[in-house]
């Protein structure tokens, strides 16, 4: 899975850090990001589970440092089964015909 944003995307935010505790519940539930909207989960310590709903059989195994590129509207979920600390940036796609 390439961890890797496409060029020409726009930052918009990074979310406060999550952790195993304290992170919102639907992260947990099938969810997609925003049509134009790309997202990036950044894991800063401990490890976390990072699955596509159209892919269950084939979990991401995501551990400090490392990093997942989600698409705009594919459908995922987190399983998060220990301690870890983790961040979400997102980023849209530009206006090309301005």
């Amino acid at each position: 899975m390439p961890d890797q944003l496409p060029s020409g995307l726009e930052y918009v935010r990074t979310t406060d850090v999550f952790d195993h505790d304290h992170h919102p519940a639907g992260l947990r539930r099938a969810h997609r990001v925003a049509d134009g909207v790309w997202a990036r989960l950044l894991v800063q310590s401990g490890e976390l589970a990072f699955v596509f709903e159209d892919e269950p059989e084939r979990p991401i195994s995501v551990a400090a440092e490392g990093a997942v590129v989600i698409p705009p509207g594919r459908l995922h979920h987190v399983e998060i089964s220990g301690p870890v600390t983790f961040v979400l940036e997102f980023y849209r796609e530009t206006d090309r015909s301005s």
